[in-house]
């Protein structure tokens, strides 16, 4: 049983979380999922969602898989030192490091995805790009993987990445069934981008 932990914030983007949260949860015996933010309580995201999370220095299982989701709240997190020296300290301790959208601009930012290939929304790329130089940007991908980190570009570009790491972990077919019981489209290919000139 692994333990993916989802690190949210206000604002967050509704499907960033809860369209891999579908996807993992589908798979109860593989993964145990915990809602963390800094503070704890409830987090509102911006279609006003309020979702409980524990605080992350209570949570009860140690991260196997940080899932770090994107959204206007990433906005002013670029600029909080605590918030970022938190989210080095998951990304370092945990197996893997998941991130969707603007999720990756917050880990560019800390300086976590140094001399790593990453991807991230084409609608907000410049902005993610300017967080950091040392990262090398694929701006034409779905999703990309470097080492323990897997980066998606935006929305559902996460879902697709989830199945991705489902298949690099537990087998394609395992990926497959998850993908038919969501009754979800897979784009199996991390390559093929139709929103590159988006």
């Amino acid at each position: 049983m692994q333990t993916l932990t989802a690190l949210v914030f206000d604002d967050f983007e509704t499907l960033d979380l809860f369209g891999p949260i579908e996807l993992f949860g589908s798979l109860p015996n593989e993964f145990r999922i915990q809602f963390a933010s800094m503070k704890g309580g409830i987090i509102h995201n911006h279609h006003g969602v309020a979702l409980q999370t524990v605080a992350v220095a209570e949570l009860a299982h140690q991260t196997n898989i940080l899932l770090v989701v994107g959204g206007k709240g990433t906005r002013p997190l670029i600029n909080d030192s605590k918030f970022l020296q938190t989210l080095t300290t998951l990304a370092d301790n945990a197996d893997w490091v998941l991130s969707v959208c603007t999720g990756s601009a917050l880990l560019a930012k800390a300086g976590i995805l140094d001399h790593k290939r990453a991807t991230s929304n084409k609608r907000a790329w410049q902005w993610v790009t300017e967080q950091s130089d040392q990262v090398d940007w694929i701006k034409q991908a779905r999703w990309i993987v470097d080492g323990k980190f897997y980066t998606s570009s935006g929305v559902t570009a996460g879902m697709d990445m989830a199945l991705g790491f489902i298949a690099d972990r537990q087998g394609r077919d395992s990926a497959k069934e998850v993908a038919n019981y969501t009754e979800y489209r897979w784009q199996q290919d991390s390559r093929l981008d139709d929103f590159y000139n988006c």
